[in-house]
């Protein structure tokens, strides 16, 4: 079987659908890789975009992405919910068939170099493939949004990896790195109170004590009105959406305030799914092995 390699770049762009066709045609267009998925969001004005296929074409395609959402957006005039720090906002490359976290990171590495000359745009590796640990966690990275990149990056222990000896204002700096599957996942809370959002985000967020493998924020979706809690699960084998979910809803409750709906942005690993199903429905001795497609696949 051939290497499959996966990538999932968030663009910071989600209102001007045209500009993110543009940018999905890059992909669609690369031979040896498939465009899986993608969703866009206006409150948070960000595109996940999810594609997959041969290392070697992954990594053209994810420089050809790059190059064109440099050429289409301006992030000297983009304004968002959710925290960015350029025009491609983060590349993460997450091994899924014969190909090693390794292997991954050194694919990054020759990505990052290759954005950074050609795409005149500040490259900083990320998670596995962090060139110092104080640069491994993504948010971390991030600190600042790209209102404060251009004074960040003049900071010894935030020198860009890659890129030009000038701060590019209009296209920011962008983040790349191999690391596992993650799920982004959100809550919405029948509320617009975005205080209450951002204390429950605190008491889940790992590095406030709550989960290990949570990241969240609270903030609000002007669309719906309703305050929501966003979150990336970067690994969601031991940080599980089930009982993040009922953290979530216990905490809201104490304020007084019930949880509408979740939803799960971009794709999700079936054993995640499995999981959850697995906990509500009290199922015993329940295995991958029993799912229907999982027979069919083998």
């Amino acid at each position: 079987m051939a290497a499959i390699l996966e990538c999932v770049p968030n663009i910071s762009e989600g209102r001007d659908l045209e500009k993110v066709e543009k940018i999905l045609d890059e992909v669609r267009n690369t031979k040896g890789v498939k465009l899986l998925d993608y969703s866009s969001d206006k409150d948070h004005n960000r595109s996940v975009i999810t594609f997959l296929g041969e290392p070697e074409a992954v990594i053209e395609a994810a420089y050809k992405l790059t190059k064109k959402a440099t050429e289409l957006i301006d992030m000297t005039t983009h304004t968002g919910g959710h925290p960015r720090m350029g025009a491609v906002d983060v590349i993460p490359l997450i091994p899924i068939k014969d190909i090693t976290i390794e292997e991954a990171v050194e694919l990054s590495k020759k990505l990052g170099e290759k954005i950074g000359s050609e795409c005149n745009m500040h490259v900083t590796l990320y998670e596995s493939s962090a060139s110092a640990p104080h640069r491994t966690n993504l948010a971390d990275v991030r600190r600042g949004q790209y209102e404060g990149m251009e004074e960040k990056i003049k900071e010894e222990k935030w020198i860009p990896d890659y890129g030009p000896q000038q701060f590019n204002v209009n296209a920011g700096i962008v983040a790349v790195g191999a690391r596992p599957p993650l799920v982004a996942y959100n809550i919405n809370l029948a509320t617009s109170d975005v205080k209450i959002a951002k204390n429950i985000a605190n008491v889940i967020r790992a590095a406030k004590g709550g989960f290990v493998y949570c990241k969240a924020m609270g903030l609000l979706i002007e669309e719906t009105g309703k305050a929501q809690v966003s979150m990336n699960l970067v690994n969601p084998d031991f940080t599980t959406i089930f009982r993040v979910f009922d953290t979530v809803e216990r905490e809201a409750a104490r304020y007084g305030v019930a949880v509408t709906d979740s939803e799960i942005v971009g794709l999700v690993p079936m054993k995640t799914l499995i999981d959850t199903a697995i906990y509500h429905l009290k199922l015993d001795n329940f295995s991958m092995d029993q799912v229907l497609e999982t027979r069919i696949w083998e």
